[in-house]
């Protein structure tokens, strides 16, 4: 990593490799993007492992990752930075955009579709060919570094007219499509990330694919494999299978007590 770099960059370094388990070729997709300089459009359903594959491929490649969480209120200042009052002085303060624009680092916008519209348009000139970030307040304009690389994700199954990307934005992103692990992989990934054995992890894969299916027959979403390994972290904690499921998938994932009553009886087949 460069010298100088701003004191507190390598916080953002991940220290121990994640797990993650590749499902179709993704890896050699987004290394081929970083070489690239190329910024990288996440799509998938909640859960699917978006979040963990950027962890992974920045311990891969060895760059600090500036996660943000976006939302409604996410203002530009909020990622290019601000000016603060430090006792009797203005200083300005970098934003995680402007630290990863100047020290190489992968900045990935979670949920960018939650941010407001006036903040997303910031990012178009960095992810296109000047990769550029102007910082207004400065009359600035930064260059970004090589190493810098632009990861957004979003859900397209909760896209609507008010919450949806504008072409103009997604049309700068080569994109990568997320969905839930084949069933035989996202067994081994519950076994190794809930600690349970075989025999349970495939119920609650089984269980996980039948909740799947009711997707458009009065569920929004489908249950996550975050979920599934949440139920069975509470089934290796000694909650029996059925709590645990009621706990960790149909209760977060439905109000409506009609589904909650169907839901219940997957389970109950299944365990």
């Amino acid at each position: 990593m460069a010298k100088g770099l701003e004191q507190g960059i390598e916080q953002f370094l991940v220290k121990t490799e994640p797990f993650y388990a590749e499902v179709n070729g993704e890896i050699g997709l987004f290394k081929a993007a970083a070489a690239s300089k190329m910024p990288v459009m996440l799509k998938g359903p909640t859960g699917c492992g978006k979040t963990r594959f950027v962890q992974h491929m920045a311990y891969k490649l060895g760059r600090p990752l500036i996660t943000v969480a976006c939302h409604e209120d996410l203002t530009a200042s909020d990622l290019v930075g601000r000016f603060l009052l430090k006792g009797e002085e203005t200083v300005w303060v970098d934003g995680p955009l402007t630290l990863g624009v100047k020290h190489g680092a992968i900045v990935y916008l979670d949920e960018i579709v939650e941010a407001r519209k006036d903040t997303t348009v910031i990012i178009h000139p960095l992810s296109d060919d000047r990769r550029l970030l102007p910082i207004e307040k400065k009359g600035q304009m930064i260059e970004a570094v090589d190493d810098f690389l632009l990861v957004i994700s979003y859900n397209p199954g909760y896209q609507s007219v008010l919450k949806d990307l504008k072409q103009s934005t997604k049309q700068r992103f080569m994109a990568i499509e997320f969905t839930y692990p084949p069933r035989d992989l996202e067994v081994r990934i519950i076994e190794r990330e809930a600690g349970v054995d075989k025999e349970i992890a495939v119920g609650l894969v089984t269980v996980g694919e039948k909740v799947r299916n009711l997707k458009n027959h009065g569920l929004e979403e489908g249950v996550s494999t975050r979920l599934l390994i949440y139920a069975g972290e509470l089934i290796g904690q000694g909650v029996s299978p059925t709590t645990a499921c009621e706990a960790a998938i149909i209760r977060p994932i439905t109000d409506d007590a009609d589904m909650q009553r169907s839901l219940r009886e997957i389970v109950t087949a299944v365990f």
